[in-house]
């Protein structure tokens, strides 16, 4: 079924679990993907960046993403992760995607704000919802993300007063926060400020998002969750992990793409269910009468956030 953000990142943050985004820019991730959320009976957002549309053009994603997750057993949002120009993020919203990240962190405070809130408006009469960003999560060399290296990541942490202030003027529904992860690859482990997360959730009542997830270990995962992280992100994980399924299937130069596939799907479904047990989202797909409660839920904290 589609869903929006709040409706998997409200009970996510009330239920201390998260919600995995896996980036699906073709047909295989994106099976993969889904198979491993309807097994574990776990809502699951569907991502797709700016950066990775030369790779799965935002049309035709749209053209697959939006029908699987219609028909799915579970909630499943379509989401534009880190939309970089406004033009985007609306296009977006136009072919159908119930979420969008609108990242301005890259600019003075006050011009996110401004930015943010425009798009909060433009994209809630869409019944669409905003993730934002304050601060800014770095990137690893080679990260898609940025074409320069962020080498200390505490420069660009998240101020807790400050994302309470952010919030409260632009509405939007999920926060990322910089809190010590980067994206793509990391040579050396990253070291999380879970302190700063606790902060941040006790501050903030929207929920947190976590970027730069591939590679962290499990206790980081679980620690982030308990301190206060609803969502995470995760790419290159499952990236890899579709590629390495393709190569070790391709025994001979006689075989063609079709001989690859089954391979990657099932990669990307066992990526994907070991992360969705980890995050503790299992079994969340509330069936039967559960779903007018979660409703409700989800109505009563919308209404909280914009009194």
């Amino acid at each position: 079924m589609l869903a929006n953000l709040n409706d998997v990142l409200i009970p996510a943050q009330k239920g201390r679990y998260a919600v995995g985004l896996f980036n699906a820019v073709n047909l295989e991730l994106a099976r993969g993907i889904i198979a491993a959320a309807e097994q574990a009976h776990s809502p699951v957002i569907f991502g797709s960046a700016e950066v990775l549309l030369p790779y799965g053009p935002l049309e035709e994603i749209s053209y697959f993403l939006i029908p699987m997750a219609k028909k799915a057993s579970v909630p499943v949002v379509v989401h534009l992760d880190h939309g970089l120009k406004k033009e985007t993020c609306i296009r977006a919203l136009e072919l159908g995607f119930t979420s969008v990240m609108y990242d301005c962190s890259a600019l003075p405070y006050e011009e996110n704000v401004k930015e943010v809130r425009e798009m909060v408006r433009i994209a809630h009469s869409y019944g669409a919802s905003v993730e934002a960003e304050l601060g800014r999560v770095g990137d690893n060399e080679g990260s898609l993300e940025s074409a320069s290296c962020q080498p200390d990541p505490a420069l660009y942490y998240t101020d807790p007063a400050q994302a309470k202030d952010f919030i409260h003027k632009t509405k939007a529904d999920a926060l990322a926060v910089s809190v010590g992860t980067a994206h793509g690859a990391y040579k050396l482990p990253p070291k999380l400020d879970f302190e700063r997360i606790h902060t941040i959730s006790r501050t903030v009542p929207v929920p947190l998002v976590l970027h730069g997830g591939s590679g962290l270990t499990d206790s980081d995962f679980q620690k982030a969750i308990a301190a206060g992280i609803s969502k995470i992100n995760i790419f290159t994980d499952i990236n890899i992990a579709a590629v390495e399924a393709a190569l070790s299937s391709f025994q001979k130069v006689e075989k063609g793409i079709i001989d690859l596939i089954p391979a990657e799907v099932e990669a990307v479904r066992q990526t994907v269910a070991a992360k969705i047990a980890l995050f503790g989202s299992s079994q969340k797909n509330l069936p039967g009468d559960d779903v007018e409660t979660l409703a409700a839920l989800v109505a009563k904290e919308v209404l909280r956030r914009l009194t």
